[in-house]
């Protein structure tokens, strides 16, 4: 019934979502007016602490903060108690995997200029687009910041920390992540 529920409320807030959309626990998924949030078919959101037992610190957030920002989830993607949010646009292939507790940003949330933060110049926050292509695999506590470019059939180990463009068919690993095999 919670999910019938929370369904319509996605349908309310303009969050298109394909076929057999599962929710494993309450996620907050939050579309700001005139931005988009589209989930494709057959995708998985588990958002409870025993709905993955890596240990979920919190529920799965998706959110567009402010208008022309969008996020596109392809088909048969599953998210793990991750942060999913959008300045500008991120985008997830089909088939991919992002792990526990997993943060993807496409913004700095602040200003770097220190006069801009005093000012709360939203304007002057940074932001570049992600793209993670299809076939990942994105570890437990991985953090993907603005402007990432992930190719396809990439995985992420563990709590890296992914800045820059990686190539097709690659192991990301580290702090600063970098590629340790390829595939």
């Amino acid at each position: 019934m919670i999910c019938f529920l929370y369904k319509l409320f996605l349908k309310s807030t303009h969050v298109k979502y394909g076929r057999s959309l599962s929710l494993k626990g309450v996620p907050l998924i939050y579309n700001k007016k005139g931005a988009s949030i589209s989930i494709g078919d057959n995708c998985v959101v588990k958002s409870s602490f025993l709905s993955n037992l890596v240990g979920l610190y919190s529920r799965t957030i998706i959110l567009t903060r402010i208008p022309g920002a969008s996020i596109e989830i392809g088909d048969n993607v599953g998210i793990s108690g991750a942060t999913i949010y959008a300045r500008s646009k991120i985008t997830i292939g089909d088939h991919t995997n992002i792990g526990g507790n997993v943060k993807i940003l496409d913004n700095d949330f602040h200003p770097v200029d220190a006069s801009a933060r005093l000012a709360d110049d939203k304007e002057q926050i940074g932001t570049a687009p992600i793209r993670i292509g299809r076939n990942c695999f994105i570890g437990c506590n991985v953090l993907i910041l603005k402007g990432s470019e992930i190719g396809d059939n990439c995985v992420i180990g563990a709590g890296a920390v992914v800045s820059g463009k990686f190539e097709a068919n690659c192991v990301i690993a580290g702090n600063p992540a970098r590629i340790v095999k390829r595939i």
